[in-house]
């Protein structure tokens, strides 16, 4: 069991665990920052501190499982106040004992005991700013989209965004308090006026060019949510889930029911 490791750019890194979710390390000259921590299979603090020795502070971009219980690493998180109940929800024992017996379907060892009995912190409540590592900065932007809380973070220096799940190659909007679509789209359309050229995201290890990301909400008309065809996700069967087909190789799966048409 162990992490990856992508030095996609100078002072950044782009972390994927075993489980299938990445998480992203910005070093400056003075401290880091480390956006999301996985699923708390494995220890993804020995990653962050065999990168760098610099104090280094941990912020969540939602509240979900697959960002959040890897905060059982660390003293202190910060998250937006808006998903501290999806993180309370995504924390609990259920969803822990579904992830734990995900995992060893996949032949990861974990130690049982210490996965369900931590204790992980409430972060402290984020709010945009700017935080100056040292010749990188990191801009928190609050993007209710995939959660409400959801945020992402723009790296002027290297014009990059990194955004989580408010987009993916393959975005989910279905979850029971994702934004409706069109919400959801117009939300994230916003971050267009920043002059980045490269994202990352939080489901795939490489980076992408704008161009992609801008495909895909390009492809997000209203006809193409309206004529999307059902779909079942596991687990979801009683979600009106329907998956759009935006640009080539990407996908947008939400609910249906929350169009606003």
């Amino acid at each position: 069991m162990a992490v990856t490791v992508h030095p996609v750019l100078p002072g950044v890194y782009h972390i994927a665990d075993s489980m299938g979710v990445c998480q992203t390390l910005l070093v400056g000259e003075r401290e880091a920052l480390l956006v999301d921590a996985g699923y708390g299979i494995e220890d993804i603090r020995q990653a962050v501190e065999q990168i760098t020795s610099l104090p280094y502070r941990v912020i969540l971009t939602h509240g979900h499982h697959d960002h959040a219980l890897g905060a059982r690493y660390f003293g202190e998180t910060w998250m937006f106040p808006q998903d501290l109940e999806d993180f309370a929800e995504y924390t609990a024992q259920p969803t822990r004992t579904r992830i734990l017996n995900s995992a060893r379907s996949k032949g990861l060892a974990v130690d049982e005991k210490a996965y369900l009995s931590a204790v992980i912190p409430g972060p402290k409540p984020l709010c945009e700013q700017i935080i100056d590592l040292g010749g990188l900065t990191a801009q928190i932007i609050h993007v209710p989209a995939h959660t409400p809380g959801s945020c992402v973070v723009y790296v002027k220096e290297r014009q990059l965004l990194l955004t989580a799940d408010d987009w993916n190659p393959c975005t989910w909007a279905f979850f029971p308090k994702a934004l409706p679509a069109q919400v959801f789209r117009s939300n994230v359309r916003k971050l267009f006026d920043l002059p980045f050229t490269h994202v990352l995201c939080s489901h795939r290890d490489q980076l992408y060019p704008r161009a992609v990301m801008q495909a895909f909400f390009d492809g997000i008309t209203d006809e193409a949510l309206r004529n999307a065809p059902r779909v079942t996700i596991g687990g979801w069967e009683n979600t009106n889930t329907h998956e759009a087909a935006p640009a080539e190789g990407q996908v947008f799966v939400f609910d249906y029911d929350k169009l606003q048409l």
